[in-house]
């Protein structure tokens, strides 16, 4: 059940650099469905289904934004740095877990009250640098006694949970929804292509992983599932983001104004023709926003055609991301149907 790996994949915990408990929970349910699991020398897991010798890789990233300890104050106060892109209203007074060598330690980002701020503090906010975690100890050594070092990754603490009309909120749908997509199709497709679906560390960081699995698999063609940003609630307009929530999956033709990927048109092609057959519903996008792991695979060795496949997501980048059930549920289906064919790079 979608819904079912959702919560599970996005309650558990993986920053960039960090990916080994998804790594885990993701090699467990896709390794009856392949045919071989690998693992390469950054961490990327890479499910093969073997066909012909026309290779399709599919990517979803398995990191999501969080935090680094980075230094203890004499009092027991822990600062950090961000890993991703954090918006600091978003992260300010959230509670968070600290994955130390004794386990998870639970705190919270603490920083100056409004009650104390001068004016023009108020106006600006709390900066992530000024921001700290407190663990509830009282001195350097408590901290070390929690089993908490320089180093240890920080995530927040959120669970998932469920809205009216089939919707549903929670941290790490980005990228946790893409995972979804590829464990479910391959858990259903047959294709007479050999396909690889390689779940992939340290996008967040710039879509690395993405990059060195490129590399390694050379494919003929991919896609990358993703999440991207609809313009369907207050304070964003239509226009800057014309893909609404609940109208199916979005293929992108082109990313961050062509500063990512610029889709290959037989792969828009190919992705429309199978929506419009089985009568699945699409969305298509030409984004001035992010990048997805396709901005990386797509300028690897001459060039792979490629392009990105998402979910639309409200509030990404925070602990209560909002997305709709059935978008994801077209989204596997989608990716079902196209990977019966493939694309045609016959002309151009």
């Amino acid at each position: 059940m979608v819904k079912k790996l959702l919560q599970q994949l996005s309650d558990a915990h993986g920053t960039s650099g960090n990916e080994e408990s998804i790594y885990a929970l993701i090699k467990k349910e896709i390794t009856p469905y392949v045919d071989e699991i690998l693992e390469d020398t950054m961490g990327n897991l890479i499910a093969v289904k073997h066909g012909d010798d026309f290779k399709v890789m599919l990517a979803a990233h398995m990191d999501e934004i969080g935090l680094m300890v980075s230094y203890v104050d004499e009092k027991g106060f822990i600062r950090f740095v961000p890993i991703g892109g954090w918006y600091a209203p978003t992260l300010y007074n959230q509670r968070v877990l600290i994955h130390g060598k004794n386990g998870m330690i639970a705190g919270v980002v603490g920083g100056k009250p409004p009650h104390m701020m001068k004016d023009e503090e108020r106006k600006r906010g709390v900066k992530i640098e000024e921001m700290f975690v407190d663990v509830g100890a009282a001195s350097v050594e408590e901290v070390a006694a929690l089993g908490i070092e320089i180093g240890d990754p920080v995530t927040v603490d959120r669970s998932f949970a469920e809205l009216s009309n089939n919707r549903v909120s929670g941290k790490a749908f980005d990228n946790r929804a893409g995972v979804v997509m590829l464990i479910k199709a391959m858990q259903r497709m047959k294709s007479p292509s050999t396909v690889y679906a390689v779940f992939t560390v340290q996008e967040e960081v710039g879509c690395k992983g993405a990059k060195t699995s490129a590399f390694g698999i050379d494919p003929d063609c991919a896609i990358a599932t993703d999440v991207t940003i609809p313009g369907d609630h207050p304070g964003i307009e239509q226009k800057d983001a014309p893909v609404k929530m609940g109208k199916g999956p979005v293929v992108a033709i082109v990313e961050a104004g062509g500063r990512g990927v610029v889709a290959h048109k037989r792969m828009i092609s190919w992705l429309r023709d199978a929506a419009e057959k089985a009568q699945i519903p699409v969305q298509f996008e030409v984004g001035s926003g992010g990048v997805t792991d396709a901005s990386s695979i797509y300028l690897t060795r001459a060039g792979i055609p490629c392009t990105s496949f998402s979910i639309p997501t409200r509030y990404i980048h925070s602990p209560v991301e909002v997305l709709d059930i059935a978008d994801l549920e077209a989204a596997v289906d989608l990716l079902v149907e196209a990977l019966k064919t493939r694309p045609d790079f016959s002309t151009h």
